[in-house]
């Protein structure tokens, strides 16, 4: 039998995943599945961009809302629900479009996940009180200093996946980035085109100044107060999206909006950047100028859903 045929759309944050994959799904009668780790979370809907009631009523989506603020959804529960989503959709003869910029969560889809040992409690509080006392950078030093790949790939203030490479490290004396090599991420469940949206870096940051101040409009202030009123205050799983901190702080008088949203524009500007780097080094993205090869990308993306073999259906 022959892999379920994806379409996944790539790339930094505020390069038109969402409504390029809209427009593809409506061209292909398809549905959506979001890969989008911060747009899992209920509540989280102005400062994730997620897509609005009148897309979803459009589309069918599938991977948003599926946790509070205070659960931790990790990479095997997306690739659980997103797995299901696909099977359920494909069943139903609809295609499938994958949107997302969390590198990781895409990978894990395509390729299956590295079967690294089960999580040791005990060692990950005891490393989690050391990050409290000592601060992320000195953490992801630690990890640099037994992990140097994995150390070179995570973000110094990404505790979560710093913290998870250091319990692996340590518990096993053998480094996450070798289990993870040994796997080599090739269980290859769908047959899969994957392409990134490539924006010149000044027009991807005058797209973020724009999305920001658009958020804030929309009421990214009140929807992180909102937030913390239910309980979920900085140090809830989903409050580490980038501009939460920020626009909580505005909500109770610390910061001013006008700081608010130059903190978050940079902040996503540095995630952007993050992002960019991952998907460029990962040789299956086929990188298409989003505006000029519109047209081209809805073309090559339907003729593939079709049946149509990549190459054909890329021109090649």
């Amino acid at each position: 039998m022959s892999r379920p045929r994806l379409v996944c759309l790539v790339g930094p944050t505020a390069s038109g995943k969402t409504e390029l994959a809209l427009a593809l799904a409506e061209c292909v009668g398809g549905e959506i599945v979001s890969a989008d780790s911060r747009q899992v979370y209920r509540g989280l809907d102005v400062g994730t961009a997620k897509p609005t009631r009148a897309e979803r009523a459009h589309v069918r989506h599938h991977c948003l809302d599926l946790a509070d603020p205070d659960d931790r959804f990790d990479v095997a529960r997306f690739r659980a629900a997103a797995g299901a989503a696909i099977a359920d959709a494909h069943g139903r003869g609809r295609p499938v479009v994958v949107a997302g910029g969390t590198g990781l969560w895409v990978r894990a889809l395509l390729g299956g996940l590295c079967a690294a040992p089960p999580a040791s409690p005990a060692l990950r509080a005891a490393l989690a009180g050391d990050g409290e006392r000592d601060g992320s950078p000195a953490l992801h030093a630690r990890l640099a200093a037994v992990d140097p790949i994995a150390a070179a790939r995570i973000a110094p203030h990404d505790r979560v996946r710093v913290l998870r490479a250091l319990e692996v490290a340590l518990a096993t004396g053998r480094p996450l980035s070798a289990w993870q090599a040994e796997h080599r991420f090739a269980d290859a469940p769908y047959d899969a085109l994957v392409v990134g949206l490539a924006w010149p870096v000044d027009a991807l940051a005058a797209r973020i100044r724009a999305r920001a101040e658009a958020m804030v409009a929309d009421g990214f202030v009140d929807e992180a107060a909102r937030l913390a009123r239910r309980g979920f205050g900085p140090e809830a799983p989903a409050m580490r999206a980038v501009g939460y901190r920020e626009m909580l702080a505005c909500a109770r008088g610390t910061l001013s909006l006008e700081a608010a949203t130059d903190a978050t524009v940079l902040a996503t500007r540095r995630f952007a950047k993050r992002q960019r780097t991952w998907f460029r080094a990962r040789p299956e993205v086929v990188w298409r100028d989003p505006v000029g090869d519109r047209a081209a990308v809805l073309a090559e993306a339907s003729a593939f859903l079709a049946g149509v073999p990549a190459g054909d259906a890329l021109g090649a």
